[in-house]
């Protein structure tokens, strides 16, 4: 039977204490300062232990303890190493220094707010949220193994203001051509390949030609590149897809298969010795030196050895997935089909990266004027 009583410790601290059975039958109590407060945590923990998802504090672990059963369960289900390194380093740098001794069942959602609102003043929105998933995995661990009740993560909101939206960078159409004009032959296949997809830098690093159908134009993205050059299965299901390819590309992978360092993996796109292609190789030895050639790059503020400005290259290889996506907009290409041609997981992720890029204002007009005019021949 549930109870409240008051106690007087040896002390001679006067104290509410709540005792009540676990779903177990094992007796289970709690001190408080207040008999309400005592009150209120007995039904919260009948209606928990009645829906079967009651843990006692004294059955909870620290955060430290909740992200070393995380990382295990993560490395058991063989997550990509650039997966689990950024996992860790959520752990390590964020979660543990702040939260690590506390035990998962006094992190109440205030707390976690209050937490998220400290990250918040040091790093940017966008860490703060993938540092609260991965405190959210924490916790869908610890339930899972039964030593925490709730996940608090799921109530807590990150706000975010139009200061905080980055614009996207890409090239403008006429950067564009001047980078296809720049690109050298034996670069063409690469460039052209990425500005007329919009693939992913790590797709193309993985692409193999057995993934390619020149006959029919397509290319099937079944695999990527990790930054350890390790080659696996997209993230999601939605990177796994079919994109078109026009004749002009298709005619440029043909005659660089010709030629293509061949190895093992049969990749489209690999090193002299056929192996996978480093993401910084591809900056720094093609896309950065096209980008100058072509005149697309931006001032550094220093003088080289004879007095002249020193440049950099303006953009970065995702730079042209975003030039890839707003050209398939341009052309008319409807919100769902965007999401497919690029492997986003959801249409919420398409109109969060390329919603302004949409003719709004244009589709709206059109539906106003349809709507009057129905009225009107009514």
């Amino acid at each position: 039977m549930a109870t409240t009583r008051k106690r007087t410790l040896p002390s001679g601290k006067i104290v509410w204490q709540a005792d009540y059975r676990d779903g177990s039958g094992a007796r289970r109590s709690k001190q408080f300062a207040r008999k309400g407060d005592a009150d209120a945590f007995l039904v919260q923990a009948q209606h928990a232990v009645g829906q079967g998802t009651h843990v006692a504090d004294s059955k909870s672990v620290t955060v430290n303890e909740a992200c070393r059963l995380w990382m295990e369960r993560a490395t058991d289900e063989g997550l990509e190493r650039s997966t689990l390194d950024q996992y860790r380093q959520h752990a390590d740098i964020h979660i543990k220094p702040a939260i690590g001794g506390q035990r998962l069942s006094k992190l109440s959602a205030p707390v976690v707010q209050a937490f998220a609102d400290t990250l918040a003043k040091t790093v940017s929105r966008s860490m703060v949220k993938k540092v609260l998933g991965s405190l959210s995995g924490i916790f869908a661990e610890a339930q899972r193994q039964g030593v925490v009740a709730t996940n608090p993560v799921k109530v807590v909101k990150i706000r975010t203001s139009k200061r905080d939206v980055k614009k996207i960078e890409m090239p403008s159409k006429r950067e564009l051509a001047a980078i296809l004009k720049a690109t050298p032959e034996k670069r063409k296949p690469f460039v052209w390949t990425a500005i007329f997809t919009g693939m992913r830098a790590s797709e193309l690093r993985g692409l193999a030609w057995e993934d390619v159908d020149l006959d029919a134009g397509v290319i099937h993205v079944k695999r990527r590149a990790d930054k350890y050059n390790a080659i696996g299965f997209p993230k999601s299901a939605a990177g796994t897809r079919d994109i078109p390819i026009p004749p002009t590309v298709v005619t440029i992978l043909k005659e660089w298969h010709k030629v293509c360092p061949t190895g093992d993996l049969g990749l489209v796109f690999p090193t002299g010795a056929g192996n996978v292609e480093n993401h910084g190789n591809l900056l720094s030895r093609i896309f950065w030196p096209i980008q100058i050639a072509a005149g697309v790059s931006i001032e550094t503020g220093e003088l080289d050895k004879d007095g002249k400005p020193v440049v950099d290259a303006k953009y970065s290889l995702h730079a042209l997935r975003h030039a890839a996506a707003s050209l398939f907009i341009e052309q008319g290409m409807k919100p769902k089909r965007i999401q497919v041609l690029m492997g986003h997981s959801s249409i919420q992720m398409t109109f969060d990266t390329y919603g302004k890029l949409f003719p709004e204002e244009e589709d709206d007009a059109a539906a106003v004027l349809a709507i009057e005019e129905r009225l009107l021949a009514s």
